[in-house]
């Protein structure tokens, strides 16, 4: 008589070839989600239909963002970088592996960044009055800590880093007239510690990264200063 075995157990762990990329993941991620796609091809509900050269199923969908699906299989949350620009194709790829709540948390996502970039303005003040100076204000502390992280101030032959006495609040830095913290001090650009940074320069390099950061002059208003007024339209 033979002797009958029991149906081996699937195995933890499994591979697969999503786009011509190679994922692994245990058995458990892929199966997180009653009903999805992949949830009944790791259980074995759904049959494989492709295979790459080593037997591993194959997935004819997008490589790349298919690491995004499985971050979020992984950890039940969606973590994207800030300038992820595929949220459109992230939420198809959802929609197909069948994913619901990554599909609601892929247009939530994107709802809460389309609401920061419609909020975000900057606004530059060049006074007419010599104890004012330049003053810079953004409604995205981010694009302050750009400013900062371009300027550094050179006082006894060393860097100092950026000179907080200018740092007004997150949102707002105040650059007067006379610049110098100290005797022979000066603000230079980081990249090239030879260019002096007075206002004029200050203004224009300030002027030059918003419009990199995606920035659009808005208005310029004239009256006992000059005001420069951005948006973020992007």
């Amino acid at each position: 008589l033979w002797k009958q075995h029991p149906p081996s157990p699937p195995p933890k762990s499994g591979a697969c070839v999503c786009g011509g990329f190679l994922y692994t993941a245990h058995r458990t991620t892929l199966a997180k989600h009653q009903g999805s796609y992949l949830e009944e091809l790791a259980n074995g509900k759904k049959p494989v239909q492709h295979t790459d050269s080593m037997g591993n199923p194959f997935i004819d969908r997008d490589g790349p963002v298919f690491r995004h699906v499985l971050n979020y299989l992984r950890t039940g949350e969606l973590q994207l970088p800030d300038d992820f620009r595929e949220v459109g194709l992230l939420r198809r790829e959802a929609d197909f592996y069948h994913l619901s709540e990554l599909v609601e948390a892929v247009v939530e996502w994107e709802s809460q960044r389309t609401a920061q970039r419609e909020a975000a303005f900057l606004e530059m003040t060049d006074s007419h009055e010599r104890s004012q100076g330049l003053k810079v204000y953004c409604s995205d502390s981010a694009f302050i800590d750009k400013v900062k992280g371009r300027l550094v101030q050179i006082s006894k032959s060393r860097l100092d880093g950026f000179p907080e006495e200018f740092v007004v609040s997150s949102n707002v830095i105040q650059f007067r007239h006379f610049i110098k913290s100290e005797p022979g001090s000066r603000l230079v650009l980081k990249e090239d510690s030879t260019f002096l940074c007075t206002l004029d320069c200050l203004k224009l390099e300030t002027v030059m990264l918003a419009l990199k950061s995606g920035f659009k002059l808005d208005s310029v208003l004239y009256l006992y200063s000059t005001m420069l007024v951005f948006k973020h339209r992007s």
